[in-house]
């Protein structure tokens, strides 16, 4: 039996190949909102990024979220994927110090 193939996918931040499991996707809808999907099935374009907030300010710094949905983001929606990273992150470490 073979073995089941794992998809990987580059961090926007690091540039790493990594497992689409490890990585938070970032969505494009159609209607131009950008937001964060933890399921990983939202429509959309989507971008992958690290769950950690140096991979988010990297891809920030050099605008490679904007040269991968093709289109200007504000710094309003970038404050929004921090925050929400930020409390996935909290929320990820309360689980582990819980177990």
């Amino acid at each position: 039996m073979t073995p089941k193939k794992i998809p990987m996918r580059m961090c926007l931040g690091c540039n790493e190949m990594k497992p689409k499991r490890e990585l938070i996707r970032v969505v494009h809808q159609k209607d131009g909102t950008i937001l964060l999907d933890a399921t990983g099935k939202q429509a959309g374009r989507g971008a992958y990024i690290c769950p950690q907030l140096a991979c988010l300010k990297a891809a920030r710094k050099a605008r490679r979220l904007e040269k991968s949905f093709s289109c200007r983001i504000s710094e309003e929606i970038y404050d929004a994927l921090e925050a929400a990273m930020q409390s996935a992150e909290t929320a990820s470490q309360k689980g582990a110090a819980d177990a």
